[in-house]
This record gives C-alpha cells, structure tokens and sequence, in this order.
C-alpha cells in the first residue's frame, strides 16, 4: 500500500479573493470614520451613565466619596418627598397642556403655509426662527417681562402678572414651549405636501367640504408625521428646565406651581448638593420616558396609518 505525498503548495490556505479583501478595507474604514462618535457614545453617553447608576444608589454630595446606601434614595423620593410628587404632577400638567397646544399651533401655520403661492420660504423661515431662539436664557427672561406685573399681558388684559400667580404661571411656560412650534411645523408641512392631490379630488368629488377632507384624508395620510412629532415633543416635554427656571427665577414659584421635574433634579443635586439622590431622580425620569414612548408606540398601531400597509 503505497501513499501520495500531498505537495507542500496543495496545504496552504485558498489565496483571499479580491473581493473579500475589499470588504475587509471597507469595513477597516468604515471603523475609522465611526471611531470617533463611537469613542464619544462611550466616553460622554454610557461611561456617564453608568456612573449616575451606581451614584443612585449612594449618598453623594460632590465633596466627599459616595457611601453606599442601597435603595434608600427610592424609597425617600417615593414616600418621604411631597414635593418630589409635586414637581411630578406640575411636570404631567406641562406635558398634557404644552404638547398638544403646541403640534396644534404647528399643523395650523403648515396649513397656512401649504396653500401660499408667494414668499412661502420667508413665512416658512420665520415661523422656525422661535425654534432655534426660544431655548435661550434671554429669551425666557423676555418671556417673564412680558407676563410679568406690568408687563404687556398686564396692561393689554389688565389680569395682573401671570408669573406671579399659581394658576397661571405654568401656563406662561407652557406657552413659550408653544410659541417653539417651528421644528415640527417644518416637518407637518413636508408631510402635506406628500399627500396625493388626487385624493383630495377624489373626496371632493363624493361631495366632502374642507372639514370633511381634512379629517378624512389630512388626518389619516399625516399620522405618520404627527405620531413623529408627538413622540419627540413628548420626550421634550419631560426635560423641560430653561423656560421653567427663567420665568420662576429658579425657584420653582409661586407655591412651586412651576417646579418642573429637571427643577427639582437640579435643586436636589446642584443646590443641595445630594447628587445620590439627583441620580436617582434621573434614573426614574429615563424609566418614565421610556414607559411613555413605548406606550405612544403600541397605540399608534389603532391609529397611525401607513399607505404602503394593505391591512391599515
């Protein structure tokens, strides 16, 4: 029985073809055009992150080192801090009234914009311009002025200054949150321009007027564009902190009508240096978002329509 010598050159591995090398060099580069907000994710996002885990669960004042207390933050802010709850309530309050107020002032001006013929671009850029203004510290003190005793509220409606009444001054936020409405206008008004015209025609040919048209093809074919901007509103709404701690001076007033969720986090970690606590604060809120997004998410299936989705 005699056996083949195998030659050395038939054991070495097949030669890489081409084509592989290049997707190895492709993928190579694509690494590096990543790396860098993969090192900033980590670095500025997830490091931090898990740094405010651990320190909720400490006793942390930013000058001494954290001593572990377990879950004792929780329980303080879920049954010993009314005014934890208070903010909780104001935050809600802000949401239920900021939100819709403000995607309603977006679709009626991307309403208006859509039938213009002339300087649609400068009405367009105007609209936004409180976007990109309306984070701003001097913005929100313009706000406070103006809603202020003797501002221009005041002397139009002689109702007296709204930041300084319990009742209204959430209401003064809230409407400098809406009065940003710029963002999502932009993108309600790119929504509308995509519906068909020809469904419009259609619905007008059975005889629909302008309401009937607006709830039967605006509505349904814009779904999509309104469950966006309701979800990124939404988590907005939760953050709020700049209009707030402008128009109350920082302390969440009167009566801490305007003590917003962020206002308190901030108090409690920045002010009364308890950052166990703050961290413990911020930890609810993700957990909270998280719980509300994912909620708009599993309604909008009763409700948000997409064309290419026979079954919708």
């Amino acid at each position: 029985m005699t056996t083949t010598a195998i030659p050395p050159e038939a054991k070495r591995a097949p030669a890489a073809s081409p084509r592989s090398r290049t997707a190895r060099r492709r993928e190579g580069a694509a690494w590096v055009f990543l790396s860098p907000w993969v090192l900033g994710a980590i670095v500025l996002t997830l490091l931090p992150m898990a740094v405010s885990l651990y320190l909720s669960f400490t006793d942390y004042d930013l000058f001494s080192p954290p001593e572990w207390v377990g879950l004792r933050n929780y329980t303080q802010m879920f049954t010993e801090d009314p005014r934890y709850w208070r903010s909780v309530v104001t935050t809600l309050t802000y949401v239920v009234v900021a939100v819709p107020l403000q995607l309603a002032l977006a679709l009626v001006v991307a309403l208006a914009l859509k039938g213009m013929k002339r300087g649609k671009a400068f009405y367009r850029s105007a609209f936004y311009a409180p976007s990109l203004l309306g984070a701003s510290m001097s913005v929100a003190l313009v706000w406070r002025a103006v809603f202020n005793d003797g501002g221009t509220v005041d002397n139009l409606f002689g109702t007296g200054g709204w930041v300084n009444k319990p009742g209204w001054a959430l209401l003064a936020v809230a409407l400098l949150t809406a009065w940003q409405f710029g963002a999502p206008m932009v993108i309600f008004l790119a929504g509308l321009q995509q519906i068909p015209a020809e469904l419009y025609e259609a619905a007008a040919v059975d005889g629909a007027g302008t309401w009937r048209q607006f709830l039967s093809v605006t509505v349904p074919m814009l779904s999509p564009v309104l469950f966006f901007n309701l979800v990124l509103q939404t988590i907005q709404a939760f953050q709020v902190f700049t209009p707030a701690f402008a128009i109350s001076a920082g302390k969440g007033g009167p009566a801490d009508s305007t003590l917003v969720y962020t206002m308190y986090l901030y108090d409690r970690g920045f002010v009364a240096s308890h950052m166990g606590y703050a961290s413990a604060m911020a930890w609810v809120l993700l957990a909270v978002i998280g719980v509300v997004t994912a909620v708009l998410f599993r309604t909008s299936r009763s409700w948000v329509f997409y064309a290419s989705e026979g079954d919708r």
